[in-house]
């Protein structure tokens, strides 16, 4: 292997922590939740531990005889992405 092809291995392999690490570092300063599997990856909202209505809890409960969380809009309006990998695979079984 010549000295090119191989300082570009090691400049690769340098770059891939970078790029994790500064992929983690902007996922936690947008209080945002990275979920991924064979099927699909998501980037999800997360509540503001800030936020001056929910206090970081995300919502809060509404009285009444059946009460009901109200989300907080500090996450809930806030948009999720996903992309999807491998098809699910279909189920043969009845679903009850």
């Amino acid at each position: 292997m010549t000295a090119r092809p191989m300082r570009a291995v090691l400049l690769l392999a340098a770059a891939i922590p970078l790029a994790a690490a500064t992929a983690a570092a902007t996922l936690k300063a947008g209080n945002l939740k990275l979920s991924a599997d064979l099927h699909r990856i998501e980037i999800t909202a997360r509540p503001r531990p800030n936020c001056p209505h929910c206090h970081g809890e995300g919502g809060w409960w509404t009285g009444g005889t059946f009460p009901e969380m109200e989300a907080c809009r500090c996450w809930s309006d806030r948009r999720e992405l996903r992309i999807r990998l491998l098809p699910i695979p279909a189920w043969n079984a009845a679903p009850f």
